[in-house]
């Protein structure tokens, strides 16, 4: 079993990184294996290449430990975006969601309507971008056929209640897009019917990978509009096209990249080995330190403060004006973030260490006297 201070002592980047929220450097298990299999690849000496056949089903078991699908509901996905587009256009009827989320669900849902118009998008109207049970019950009409959720919202931070979803829509289908959370967040994920994420942020294993994985009612009920030749149940369905698999291996359009499925085992193993609840401890601890420090020097702090309602990001807002400043600041100190839109997004990992603290103070102390000015 791999204890928190050893997963903590793999990372490898350099200090000042807080940008996990747009892409994790790649863990070193994950490179390891990509190294490994590349040379492999290089080679193809006899025999040789029969491990890349068995990379799909180790990634299916490593989701499967971190999420608790089973690894036959789960199916291997290039990236969140294509798995949700599987799921958008798989939709029979309304799908509730915010205009505020994540593009890939609002532009998925479009598509789908304008496409085969048997899905039709329906407008949360939420509390500057939070999505709550509350809101969702005053607005659930009677066409409303699924939900569709960020677990983690990218820009505001907050965490969303995904039991508290499922306790107010009932049997409904619940969506979420699960990749600003997913390895840092220990969710309730049988609450959700369609679990949705890409590998290259949180989890560390690079572009190219992810999952969705599928409750029973979700395979029921889904169509698998864009099913390829590897979504049957025949391996070359030479002749003849049969239907799509009955399982979640209807949402395969080709065959996947056995490196890429490799890299996101590893890291995913690599989590499920030390456990979510205990990196999601130290990332909680890590970023209360973050928000004290913002608070020192006097930065308003717009993502949650209660530790229910965040995962690993925090959000900064300074007047309009100093927007530049302090990412100049942040920039001159070697400190990796994300500016959009007017306010700053801190994203904080398990290994976030006393050293990139100590460049964030030094970055807030040259925002502050330069702002006094």
């Amino acid at each position: 079993m791999t204890t928190i201070d050893e997963f903590i002592a793999a990372f490898a980047e350099e200090p000042g990184y807080l940008d996990y929220g747009r892409v994790g450097p790649l863990s070193t298990v994950a490179a390891e294996e990509a190294l490994a299999f590349t040379q492999v690849l290089q080679r193809a000496r006899h025999g040789s290449l029969d491990v890349f056949l068995e990379q799909d089903e180790r990634v299916r078991a490593a989701a499967s430990e971190v999420t608790g699908f089973p690894a036959g509901q789960i199916v291997f996905q290039p990236n969140t975006t294509q798995g949700i587009m599987h799921a958008m256009f798989g939709l029979t009827g309304g799908v509730l969601l915010s205009a505020e989320e994540f593009p890939s669900l609002t532009i998925a849902a479009v598509r789908a309507q304008e496409a085969l118009h048997t899905v039709q998008p329906v407008w949360l109207e939420t509390d500057h971008g939070k999505v709550t049970p509350g809101q969702i019950r005053e607005q659930l009409e009677q066409n409303i056929e699924a939900v569709a959720v960020s677990l983690v919202d990218s820009r505001t931070g907050y965490l969303c209640d995904i039991e508290g979803i499922r306790q107010v829509i009932g049997d409904r289908l619940l969506i979420v897009d699960a990749i600003q959370g997913l390895g840092v967040v220990d969710a309730p994920w049988e609450a959700a019917d369609v679990v949705l994420s890409g590998g290259q942020k949180w989890c560390r294993a690079g572009w190219g990978t992810g999952i969705m994985a599928l409750s029973e009612r979700a395979i029921e009920r889904l169509t698998p509009v864009f099913s390829g030749f590897t979504g049957t149940e025949e391996d070359e369905p030479w002749g003849h096209v049969p239907p799509p698999a009955p399982d979640a291996r209807a949402y395969r359009v080709s065959n996947p990249d056995p490196v890429a499925e490799a890299r996101f085992a590893a890291s995913l193993e690599e989590i499920a080995d030390v456990g979510v609840p205990a990196i999601n401890a130290v990332v909680a601890e890590r970023v209360s330190r973050a928000i004290e420090l913002a608070d020192e020097y006097a930065l308003a702090v717009v993502s949650s403060r209660d530790e229910q309602e965040r995962a690993g990001i925090v959000v900064l807002e300074p007047p309009a004006e100093q927007v530049t400043l302090l990412t100049a600041s942040l920039h001159n100190h070697g400190v990796t973030a994300s500016t959009r839109l007017g306010q700053v997004r801190l994203s904080i990992h398990a290994a976030t260490s006393e050293e990139t603290f100590e460049m964030l103070r030094g970055a807030f102390v040259s925002y502050g006297t330069a702002a006094s000015y």
